[in-house]
């Protein structure tokens, strides 16, 4: 898909959790941009919408009216419950472990229902969550994060389903999970020292830049920063 111009009519943008490190900076990124006409963001902080409550999304999302030609789904936590990702079986808690779902797959599966009547049928368009390379299986060679690997596992597939969907009504929509690497915020503090980091500004205009390449026959896809793919 080649970048959204101003000549293809009026591209609005909108950011879910940009109130974050890298959701601000992917809707500033966004902004910059002179083919984007409109940004709008939702965040919990802001808006009250919060992913352990689904029944906040229909107020946070009243008033919102499309298209949007790109939404990003910019949430999610490492921890669950309060609890660091679990390095042994021993570590698994149902508490942390329902958190995880909570925030990184049934929240955003629940968003995507209210995201799909703010998506243009006829023209170009990108719906991207942000995921994790941890939660590819067959990328898995160390184990451990058994609740964070698998609530984005699930992630994973909810997009791809939806883009199986959502290809029957919307042809030009791209609909796919994204890994950004690790970003130098708060969230990853603890084990920035162990990984390459890159800055939100860096790391939005990696995606950003990958989203600018895709087309609809990669929709459903999981891909990295750089564009490479991710296996499932």
């Amino acid at each position: 898909m080649a970048r959204l111009s101003q000549g293809q009519g009026r591209v609005r943008a909108l950011v879910i959790g940009d109130s974050g490190g890298i959701g601000a900076a992917l809707r500033a990124g966004l902004e910059a941009r002179p083919e984007v006409t409109e940004t709008v963001g939702l965040s919990r902080s802001r808006d009250g919408l919060d992913l352990r409550a689904p029944e906040s999304f229909a107020g946070a999302f009243a008033g919102l009216a499309g298209p949007f030609h790109r939404v990003i789904i910019a949430t999610g936590a490492l921890s669950g419950a309060g609890t660091p990702p679990e390095k042994s079986l021993r570590q698994i808690t149902p508490e942390a472990m329902a958190d995880q779902f909570a925030l990184n797959a049934l929240g955003p599966a629940l968003l995507l229902q209210h995201v799909v009547p703010l998506l243009p049928r006829r023209e170009p368009a990108v719906f991207a969550a942000l995921s994790a390379r941890v939660g590819s299986i067959g990328d898995n060679r160390l184990g451990g994060w058994y609740s964070y690997r698998a609530a984005k596992a699930a992630l994973n597939q909810i997009v791809h389903s939806a883009a199986i969907e959502l290809a029957r009504t919307h042809r030009q929509l791209v609909c796919v999970t994204l890994h950004p690497g690790t970003v130098a915020t708060r969230f990853t503090a603890e084990y920035q020292d162990r990984h390459n980091t890159v800055s939100p500004a860096a790391a939005a205009s990696n995606l950003l830049g990958v989203i600018d390449a895709l087309t609809p026959a990669e929709t459903g896809g999981f891909f990295d920063w750089s564009g490479a793919r991710i296996p499932w």
